[in-house]
């Protein structure tokens, strides 16, 4: 396994360089495009949220893995090289396993245990699917982040620590108040109508907002929404809305200015790249009110002007200051608990990859053995013609026999071998001893990625 990831996150980068890293949905597809394009790199995918871009790579030679992946994470963002580096971290190999299971998990997130990842790093994994750049190592090493994050939210209370940056943004605008108290009777402005635009939306109408007003670039994506949102009991998700009586409707974005003038609390998340709301929007908007304006800002790059922050009458949260916030967050026991799960799921992991190196090596050498049994079987009919069905299957049986007990164990204990730590060394040695074709164990080695890219589109 020669996994490695370089990226940037909350914990290593300034929002401001976070913001300016941002990518595209297709500057995604281009970063990946020419990341396979790279002599390093045999397969990639691309982990980007509104807090982290990991690029995730097999590659064959680390140093230039690092330098390439850097370079290209550098030409894509518009980030210099130079500015971008101090900035980056590099895991690699069972160490970049465990990053990416911890990322699952939501020990690594700006708000401890939160379950939206899950859903980006299933994102992350079509998106390489589609590209065809995740081979089967991106594919069951992503398959098994979603497995272990599950595994994690189902048997500690990781949940506990944990809560969307949605609701985590809310209460920091309730500013110690109760949420539900501080939403009742509120009319909410939500601008886009993606996945984290869609939570917002439901936790709006579960914490008992009266009215919410959905704007998007496309009216129609708008419209669904806010149907969801009317409809008795149900809110974007699949979740149960139960009975929250919230009015909602959808507006174009030029809608956006007069539906300020109106709205308590408004939360941006859109991929726009440039400012939604400017401070003078906001200013003409709180201008000559008596009621207080809420503006929670999810999106990165920015939606809404840093200017807001210095507006009286305007209460700003944004990435940056949940950034701040998160760090004096609580931590749940149950977090050790989640750290012990990633270990174990790391190695079992490990070992699991170490073993199945082996495998195409151990279907050789039986494809080889059962191919000398053919050729004896043939010469000894031409010896002896004289033999019935009956005694010719009986030699063959006897022979084949014969030759799976004198493989059996070694076969057996050299997948155990090869599944521990340093164990790669023993499918070349089984090649050398047995003189196996090199284009034998590489067609099997095809063939079983063949097998497992169909078998894991499947699943996503």
């Amino acid at each position: 396994m020669s996994l490695l990831v370089v990226g940037l996150s909350h914990r290593s980068a300034p929002v401001s360089i976070l913001e300016r890293a941002a990518l595209a949905a297709d500057t995604q597809a281009k970063l990946l495009q020419d990341t396979l394009a790279a002599e390093p790199a045999a397969e990639g995918t691309v982990l980007a949220t509104c807090n982290r871009i990991e690029l995730y790579a097999d590659v064959d030679k680390f140093h230039a893995g690092v330098a390439e992946l850097s370079t290209l994470l550098a030409q894509h963002s518009g980030v210099g090289l130079d500015e971008l580096t101090p900035y980056l971290y590099v895991h690699y190999e069972d160490r970049a396993v465990h990053h990416l299971f911890s990322v699952a998990c939501g020990l690594d997130s700006m708000v401890v245990g939160e379950g939206q990842i899950l859903g980006q790093i299933k994102d992350a994994l079509a998106l390489g699917q589609d590209l065809h750049t995740a081979g089967r190592l991106l594919n069951d090493l992503f398959q098994q982040a979603l497995r272990v994050g599950k595994r994690a939210h189902s048997e500690t209370g990781i949940d506990r620590a944990g809560q969307s940056l949605v609701t985590f943004g809310l209460e920091q605008l309730a500013d110690g108040a109760d949420v539900d108290t501080w939403a009742k009777g509120k009319k909410a402005l939500v601008i886009g109508a993606g996945s984290m635009s869609s939570l917002a939306a439901a936790t709006l109408a579960r914490s008992g907002v009266s009215d919410i007003v959905v704007a998007n670039r496309t009216l129609a994506r708008a419209e669904r929404l806010a149907q969801i949102l009317n409809e008795p009991g149900g809110t974007p998700g699949g979740g149960s809305g139960g009975g929250t009586g919230v009015s909602a409707h959808a507006v174009e974005m030029v809608a956006v200015g007069d539906e300020l003038t109106r709205a308590d609390v408004v939360v941006s998340c859109t991929g726009a790249t440039g400012l939604v709301l400017t401070g003078d929007d906001i200013e003409t908007a709180v201008h000559g009110r008596r009621t207080p304006l809420a503006l929670l800002d999810l999106a990165m790059p920015r939606d809404i002007d840093a200017a807001a922050h210095r507006i009286p009458g305007v209460r700003l949260v944004d990435i940056e200051s949940l950034a701040e916030a998160s760090a004096d967050a609580p931590m749940a026991a149950d977090v050790d608990r989640v750290r012990g799960i990633v270990s174990d799921e790391v190695a079992a992991f490990g070992a699991a990859q170490r073993a199945a190196h082996i495998t195409p090596t151990v279907v050789a050498l039986r494809t080889m053995a059962a191919d000398v049994v053919a050729g004896e079987v043939a010469r000894l009919e031409g010896r002896l013609p004289d033999l019935d069905d009956k005694q010719r299957a009986e030699i063959t049986q006897t022979v084949r026999r014969v030759v799976d007990k004198l493989l059996h164990a070694p076969t057996v204990r050299v997948k155990q071998l090869a599944s521990e730590p340093g164990g790669a060394g023993y499918a070349d040695a089984l090649r050398t001893l047995f003189d196996l074709d090199p284009e034998t164990v590489a067609s099997v080695s095809r063939a079983d990625l063949n097998d497992a890219d169909v078998k894991n589109r499947g699943r996503v």
